[in-house]
């Protein structure tokens, strides 16, 4: 007998709620697949960064790039979550269900409501994140020119 089919509506909350730490791939493809560790990680490295942060204040340098680096792993999820809510159930089956017993039920409103919810979280991290991540580089960038002496040139 083979193994119960795979919701994708379970699949599309899943990814919403704990697809940054890269429990969606870990669900689908086992724990050895690669882009799972990586999500852990880079969330990981921007929840240090958020501590970081909170420490040191917000010219720590290491949270400056730390913090970004999180905040793309969540975006990248929640792009993962759009992506998997709308597949068509068709090819979610051929894909994920193929030689598994039973019919999947249809997705229905279920995985749509995870995905509007992807679409407003993910919009605003992925957001916050370049904006953050532009403003150390820019504030980087004016206190170099700060820094480098300027020669006046004197008319003669």
């Amino acid at each position: 007998m083979s193994a119960r089919p795979r919701s994708k509506t379970r699949a599309t909350w899943l990814t919403l709620l704990g697809g940054t730490f890269g429990l969606h791939r870990f669900w689908r493809h086992g724990l050895r697949d690669a882009w799972g560790w990586l999500h852990l990680l880079a969330t990981l490295t921007g929840l240090a960064g958020l501590q970081r942060l909170d420490a040191f204040g917000i010219d720590d340098a290491q949270a400056a790039w730390m913090l970004p680096l999180g905040g793309l792993s969540f975006a990248a999820a929640m792009l993962a979550t759009i992506l998997t809510g709308l597949t068509p159930d068709e090819r979610w089956d051929a894909q994920h269900n193929a030689g598994r017993s039973g019919g999947t039920p249809p997705s229905g409103w279920g995985a749509v409501l995870a995905v509007i919810a992807a679409l407003l979280i993910g919009t605003t991290v992925l957001m916050s994140s370049i904006a953050f991540g532009l403003q150390r580089w820019f504030e980087a960038q004016a206190e170099a020119d700060l820094q480098t002496p300027q020669r006046i040139s004197v008319p003669r």
